[in-house]
């Protein structure tokens, strides 16, 4: 299909300064998802020299809540910025212009590298996954792509948005159609607005407690779920299919100890006020109630603030074990849970034992547990 010739374009909101104000609000959004997913990599993959504190305890419930609610914003203005410039996007650039060639080539590695980000996050959400590549580990480099290529991008076209970085009249062409002449730029910033509004209202439900009868877009939703909780994996899904009666709970440490299900219930219990907070978005808080990690260190001898290795009787998968680093093992409210809501836990919620800990991950809030390792 041939495109439209780029003089048929003659609407004033095919201008810079939309163009730029699209921009800022469209770099906002960038900056709070690549911050927040940064931080949301780093907690699933921890350099040995960064530290990461255990509190606040609801920190990581309010960054992936802005990491997915940034990047489920920035479609609508998307879409916005591109319109705005579509006339220029297609024109042929000078081969012999070295800065017309940078920009085009910024834009097109900016435009894809963006558009394929937020497509393989949405379908992140729920859980679905298409291709053979890792989703974690290409979302992660796609992010650094689109940051060099917007720092890239931001260089080429400094001159232009410094001129039309403050408000400027809006231009009224000559002769022009009253279909296009119908939308002013305040006009057209409310509806990209109130786009982009709604389908943030429509999400952020399913983290945000009180919007959650309104989520309609959003895949999990507050108090649907075994127990009034949503559930990611299922038992049936990590192959578990219950526990045999003669079921122990090992910790391996300077002692090692062994306990039933009974005997992990003698011992003293202590209660946390957590959310579970997982990747895709959605976030919900619990009452949970189990013996603290750091009481189990102290039972078989290993220090409190010591690193522990999780393993849980899910048949693989890439979560089937996980780490708590020292600052987590040595936190009060770090438990090996056995009760959430008051009631035993549900199969498909972890039982007989699971982690719960502050700050962390749903995928690291380990489930079926039966085993934990005292790291030297």
């Amino acid at each position: 299909m041939k495109l439209p010739a780029v003089p048929t374009f003659r609407s004033p909101l095919h201008h810079p300064r939309v163009a730029t104000v699209l921009g800022r609000w469209l770099g906002t959004t960038v900056v709070i998802c690549f911050l927040t997913g940064l931080y949301s990599h780093f907690l699933q993959d921890t350099p040995g020299w960064l530290p990461v504190p255990s509190r606040p305890a609801n920190l990581y419930r309010v960054t992936q809540g802005l990491h997915v609610l940034s990047g489920t914003v920035a479609v609508p203005l998307l879409l916005a910025k591109l319109w705005t410039v579509y006339p220029k996007l297609f024109a042929k650039p000078d081969l012999k212009a070295v800065g017309q060639l940078i920009e085009r080539l910024s834009i097109l590695v900016l435009v894809s590298s963006m558009a394929l980000e937020l497509f393989i996050g949405f379908v992140n959400t729920l859980q679905w996954y298409p291709w053979p590549f890792p989703f974690r580990q290409t979302h992660y480099a796609l992010a650094w792509v689109i940051v060099g290529a917007l720092l890239v991008h931001i260089a080429v076209k400094l001159p232009l948005i410094r001129a039309h970085w403050r408000r400027t009249p809006e231009p009224v062409p000559e002769s022009l159609p009253p279909e296009i002449t119908g939308l002013t730029r305040r006009g057209l910033f409310r509806t990209v607005t109130g786009a982009a509004a709604l389908i943030g209202v429509t999400t952020v439900g399913q983290s945000l407690t009180p919007l959650g009868s309104v989520a309609v877009l959003a895949p999990r939703k507050p108090g649907i779920g075994p127990q009034g909780l949503p559930v990611n994996r299922t038992a049936e899904a990590a192959g578990v299919t219950g526990i045999d009666a003669d079921w122990r709970f090992t910790i391996a440490g300077p002692r090692q100890l062994s306990y039933t299900l009974d005997e992990l219930r003698a011992l003293p219990q202590s209660r946390s006020a957590l959310p579970i907070a997982c990747v895709e978005g959605w976030s919900q808080g619990a009452r949970w109630e189990g013996v603290r990690i750091r009481d189990l260190l102290a039972l078989c001898g290993a220090p409190a603030k010591s690193r522990v290795r999780v393993v849980s009787m899910e048949k693989g998968g890439f979560y089937a074990t996980s780490e708590l680093p020292e600052e987590f093992a040595a936190d009060p409210l770090t438990l090996l849970a056995l009760q959430l809501n008051g009631s035993p836990l549900a199969l498909d919620h972890g039982f007989p034992a699971r982690i719960i800990a502050p700050n962390r991950p749903g995928v690291l809030q380990t489930k079926w547990v039966h085993r934990l390792e005292v790291v030297a």
